[in-house]
């Protein structure tokens, strides 16, 4: 899960990057970059930390230009190093820079071809830049001083040839432009969109619809599966659909917990979305127990809000705000060791007694991942005196990683992984545990007035739309991903960059 964002303006582009990776803060909270461009010279400013922390005045002033791509991320590959943050750069052909959301699962093969057929060097582990390094190897082959829109095309329909996996990108050819593309199955959410000025249209390209409202840009609309988009400095447009096979199948995790619910994304509202999964909930409720003994239903800040007030809503339970959030902490779903998930959630909520004392609580919350969070939340209102609590999940049951850019962790670390509802009740302490439905989900996402067939739901049931992931694969994800591995490698990674520094 990363943020991308693209400007083509009629001035300095600085400043609105800013704001648009400051919107997108949620989507990636490790690092962010910013590269502009200007008289064919790159300014490029990126390292570890928050938007507001990597941008001082003096970076914002060395970031001239009228072009200009930004991203914010969070490690779905390789370390937390600085080194890995984006955008990243070639300087063959033209000089390109490109910020990616999402994850190549070909990435190995791909990685050895670039070295071995394409002649180019690798500097670290993200398959973003192995992404670059294959749009700049099909574009250099077409062997043109100056690239036309056809070129740019035919590069990104090589790309879609040769890498495998969720991706939405967005790339700066040096002199000439900016291209958009998502890969043939829009697993990643992009959009694009312009804004009239006195000097002109501007465009932006964008992970989501909302950091264009709030820049004054109007939504053109969502880049297809396979499509691309190209916006010359000169604000000249080109759309074409590049891929042979495109089918939309994007991920619905997005509209779970990803996604801010302000954002429309591939014409849906996720807002309306999640009060559709709240309703679905709702019903099951009544479905299971319809003699239910709930007092009051109560949030677990911020992503749940909208679910839980449907929910209750038709349950004609009281909704109350029973917990306070610390809003100066990270999103504990992002945060790289247990350790640190278990310290975060006690400096992250706080429960208000008057909400608990003596009642039967029904907690909500978007999913359960590993349960550390929700563990200790239970706890909590068990301490601020609740009679019983209850939870339940917007989503299904989590038993699988996910593949395609959302760094869900390895399969033995999923709570609900090889086990049922009750022993996932047990494990995390609550007296009753609901679960939304795979398809009352699908249908809260796919059923509104844009109708989507098919989704992207492999942490649910395990089936993964680019067809190529086995066994194999998924067990060395999962020598990846466990947190050990992860604390082992951001040590060293520290000390590399103390070094270096």
């Amino acid at each position: 899960m990363c943020g991308i964002v693209g400007i083509v303006g009629k001035s300095n582009v600085n400043q609105a990057l800013y704001d648009a990776l400051t919107v997108l803060q949620h989507r990636g909270q490790d690092a962010a970059g910013i590269v502009t461009s200007h008289d064919g010279r790159l300014f490029l400013r990126k390292d570890n930390g928050l938007v507001r922390d990597v941008f001082q005045q003096r970076h914002m002033q060395r970031l001239v230009g009228s072009i200009g791509i930004g991203h914010v991320r969070y490690p779905t590959a390789g370390s937390s190093t600085s080194a890995e943050a984006q955008p990243f750069y070639v300087n063959s052909p033209y000089g390109i820079t490109l910020a990616h959301n999402g994850n190549l699962t070909n990435v190995e093969q791909l990685a050895k071809e670039i070295y071995e057929s394409d002649l180019r060097h690798v500097n670290t582990n993200s398959d973003s830049e192995v992404l670059l390094n294959v749009f700049a190897h099909e574009l250099a082959v077409r062997g043109k001083l100056q690239p036309t829109e056809e070129d740019v095309f035919a590069a990104v329909s090589h790309v879609h040839s040769r890498c495998v996996g969720g991706y939405a990108v967005v790339a700066m050819i040096t002199g000439y432009g900016i291209v958009g593309f998502r890969d043939p199955n829009g697993i990643r959410p992009v959009v694009f969109g312009q804004r009239h000025t006195d000097e002109g249209v501007e465009y932006m390209i964008a992970s989501e619809s909302v950091a264009l409202d709030v820049l004054g840009f109007t939504l053109i609309r969502d880049l297809a599966p396979g499509e691309a988009v190209y916006i010359t400095e000169g604000g000249q447009m080109f759309t074409k659909q590049c891929a042979e096979n495109p089918k939309l199948q994007p991920c619905i995790f997005e509209h779970v917990y990803l996604a801010r619910p302000d954002s429309i994304i591939d014409g849906v509202s996720v807002y309306k979305a999640r009060l559709r999964m709240g309703e679905k909930l709702a019903e099951k409720i009544q479905r299971e127990r319809p003699d239910h003994d709930i007092d009051v239903v109560i949030p677990i800040p911020d992503t749940s809000r909208t679910a839980a007030l449907e929910l209750a809503n038709h349950l004609g339970v009281k909704f109350r705000e029973g917990f306070v959030k610390n809003r100066y902490i990270g999103r504990t779903f992002i945060m790289p060791g247990q350790a640190a998930r278990k310290k975060s959630v006690r400096q992250k909520l706080n429960a208000i007694e008057l909400e608990f004392r003596g009642k039967n609580v029904m907690l909500v919350d978007d999913s359960i991942v590993r349960g550390t969070t929700c563990k200790q939340i239970i706890q909590m209102a068990r301490e601020a005196g609740a009679k019983n609590v209850y939870f339940c999940s917007a989503a299904p049951a989590v038993r699988y990683p996910n593949v395609y850019g959302i760094d869900m962790p390895s399969a033995h670390e999923l709570i609900a992984h090889n086990r049922t509802t009750e022993q996932v009740a047990e494990l995390i302490g609550a007296d009753w545990l609901i679960y939304q439905d795979l398809p009352d989900l699908i249908e809260s996402v796919g059923g509104g007035k844009i109708k989507i067939e098919h989704f992207d739901c492999a942490v649910f049931n395990g089936e993964y739309v680019t067809g190529d992931i086995d066994e194999a694969y998924l067990d060395r994800i999962e020598q990846a991903r466990n947190d050990l591995a992860k604390v082992k490698t951001q040590a060293v990674s520290a000390i590399i960059d103390l070094y270096n520094n």
